[in-house]
């Protein structure tokens, strides 16, 4: 094949792909809010949902947690991909319906994954058909304990089952700070109080240096000025102690840097009905000389108090 059939052939598959990409409604990157159900397609069992009542006749504790339309953003992975790929090129008020397959919900059966272990391996409490246990770090469903020996099924509980969903397109989130709460419930399941600040800051910035000069030099840095666009986080308890915030913070923060568009993102924690002091994410720790200026203290005042002191 020549050159020029080769071009005129990735040319025809890149419009192909471009005349599959919808022209007008939602794009990846774009934050919606999304109403759904889902439900086992053979057996309608129910997988998830956002409104409340579809949950309290399913018996489900309503009280545990908050209820309403989830945001999402497109494109992120926060649904079934093809749920996703139906949401793409839809306007608010849209609705739709899909099956997702088995293999593309939570992944088909594998009966290797059906494994015999010692009963040694199980809490005493849980050793009964049913319960929920660990076992090297994996997480499976013991079906039978017979003598010293445990079957212990390490598929997730819906392995094999295609999936129903129905969704409705309630709303898109435009506001900043509604994205920023929106995503951080998606994450942490926690609703926290977030809020915007431009800030002028100071920075070590690299000095360029001439060509000519010795390359085994000390490099040279000046403090700039700089404005950085800043998230603030109220550091409530259910935050501090939020077991996803506490191992996975910083990926967190690069996550929200990311979709937020901002420099830094700081979690700010209330003490006492004081100003309590930031510990800052995504853009390192604040400095403590500069967090003493925040709260009008003078540095040297105290450390020259603690000098005295000490005589």
């Amino acid at each position: 094949m020549s050159n020029d059939s080769e071009a005129q052939e990735t040319e025809s598959v890149e419009d192909n792909a471009a005349d599959e990409e919808p022209e007008s409604g939602f794009q990846s990157g774009d934050v919606v809010k999304l109403a759904y159900t889902a439900r086992t397609a053979d057996d309608d069992q129910l997988v998830d949902t956002t409104d409340e009542e579809v949950a309290a006749d399913e018996g489900i504790d309503t009280d545990e947690q908050d209820w309403g339309p989830r945001t999402i953003v497109l494109g992120e992975g926060h649904i079934f991909p093809d749920v996703e790929q139906d949401v793409f090129g839809k306007e608010v008020g849209d609705e739709g319906s899909v099956t997702v397959s088995a293999e593309d919900a939570f992944g088909e059966y594998d009966e290797d994954q059906v494994r015999t272990v010692s009963k040694d391996k199980i809490e005493e409490d849980d050793r009964y058909p049913g319960a929920q246990v660990q076992i090297d770090g994996d997480q499976g469903r013991l079906e039978t304990i017979i003598g010293g020996r445990a079957r212990v099924d390490f598929n997730h509980p819906l392995a094999g089952e295609a999936v129903e969903y129905e969704y409705e397109i309630v709303s898109e989130v435009t506001d900043r700070e509604e994205k920023a709460q929106g995503i951080l419930s998606l994450m942490l399941d926690v609703e926290l109080d977030v809020w915007f600040e431009q800030e002028t800051v100071e920075e070590e910035q690299l000095v360029e240096s001439d060509d000519d000069e010795d390359e085994e030099s000390e490099p040279e840095y000046e403090t700039v000025e700089v404005e950085q666009d800043t998230l603030y986080i109220e550091a409530t308890p259910q935050l501090t102690m939020n077991q996803q915030w506490m191992m996975g913070k910083q990926q967190i923060a690069q996550q929200l840097t990311q979709l937020l568009g901002v420099d830094r993102i700081i979690a700010q924690e209330e003490i006492g009905g004081g100003m309590g002091m930031p510990g800052m994410m995504g853009g390192g720790l604040g400095g403590l000389e500069e967090q003493l200026e925040d709260a009008d203290v003078d540095a040297e005042e105290i450390a020259e108090e603690l000098e005295n002191a000490g005589e």
